[in-house]
């Protein structure tokens, strides 16, 4: 049998907990063919205990998509792994990088940067019983640590244990003192420790992570490690991404125009929604797609009015559409609005 291709990750779409579920993942691939997706972190024990369709199910058009592991249990972590690999993810990641309470209680996610030993252990066990890549993504240090001891003792310990690609937060995480969110945007980036980390460890793949706004900033980045990974923006305004396909990877067709992502999208929603599936849960997703367009406002008000209501189905998004001002369906395809500037 033949070794399935490892998957590109020169750009990736953050996994963000709550919101990259699998209909947010279909709806960005309607944009980019090309970038990695990855799924909200998942607890080993959830996957072991849980309902694991509801938790792991995904549509065959996301791929490439990896799946984010949380947990310190090396056996937990293996079960968990081979279980995932059964469904056909393309990558198992492990998460060495959240910082919220439940995450620390739980031993596992920032915390575990105090334990590179562990982290090591667990990365050994997972790449023993699975053929996918193992990674891993982390950040620069947690709370008093100095980063550049914390960081490139944990890739020395991941690399001795068979990781091949480390996707690195270049901001610490406090795990007293700041909230999750806080932990997103107060620590300092430190881009520069990253691209050391590149050049000191050239023989594995460092990719980065934080701050990530534009496909210009991707670019620049790209000139020092090997991978962009984007997070809130590419959700809050996903149509950042139209550009991917072209500008990285040399794909030549033009993506798609905001309109024709709506048009594509829609017979999704008309699956989901007889399998019972909620509007809701489909459409909070899209409301950023037109944001800078004429319209826009009006687009995100008549979804988030109407979308959560009793038999709601397609006509709520056609309708939403109709509001968005006529010129803006004259937008070229692959436009990359530009955000953050």
């Amino acid at each position: 049998m033949s070794k399935i291709p490892e998957p590109s990750r020169r750009f990736s779409v953050a996994p963000m907990m709550e919101w990259t579920d699998r209909h947010d993942r279909f709806f960005l691939r309607l944009i980019t063919q090309k970038a990695l997706l990855y799924t909200e972190m998942v607890t080993a024990p959830a996957i072991i205990h849980g309902k694991r369709d509801y938790l792991l199910g995904f549509d065959e058009a996301e791929h490439p998509v990896a799946v984010q592991l949380g947990g310190s249990d090396p056996k937990e972590l293996t079960e968990a792994a081979r279980i995932a690999e059964g469904y056909g993810y393309d990558e198992i990641n492990l998460n060495v990088g959240c910082p919220s309470d439940r995450v620390q209680s739980g031993r596992f996610g920032a915390c575990l940067m105090k334990e590179p030993d562990l982290v090591a252990d667990c990365v050994a066990a997972m790449s023993a019983e699975v053929t996918v890549p193992v990674t891993v993504k982390c950040r620069i240090g947690v709370d008093d640590q100095d980063p550049r001891e914390a960081l490139p003792t944990l890739i020395e310990k991941v690399r001795a244990a068979g990781c091949r690609t480390i996707i690195v937060h270049a901001r610490k995480a406090w795990l007293e003192g700041l909230s999750p969110k806080e932990n997103r945007t107060v620590p300092p980036l430190d881009y520069e420790l990253v691209y050391e980390m590149k050049r000191a460890f050239a023989d594995l793949e460092i990719c980065i992570n934080g701050g990530v706004t534009t496909l210009d900033e991707t670019e620049e980045h790209l000139t020092q490690v090997d991978g962009v990974m984007m997070g809130r923006m590419a959700y809050e305004r996903p149509y950042v991404l139209a550009g991917v396909d072209q500008r990285l990877f040399g794909v030549a067709t033009p993506a798609r125009t905001r309109h024709e992502v709506i048009d594509a999208f829609l017979p999704y929603i008309a699956r989901r929604l007889e399998e019972g599936v909620n509007l809701h849960a489909m459409t909070r997703h899209i409301l950023g797609l037109f944001q800078g367009m004429p319209g826009a406002r009006a687009w995100r008000r008549h979804i988030s009015e109407n979308a959560y209501k009793k038999g709601a189905d397609i006509s709520v998004v056609t309708e939403a559409l109709s509001k968005i001002q006529t010129n803006a369906t004259a937008e070229p395809s692959g436009d990359v609005e530009r955000v953050g500037t």
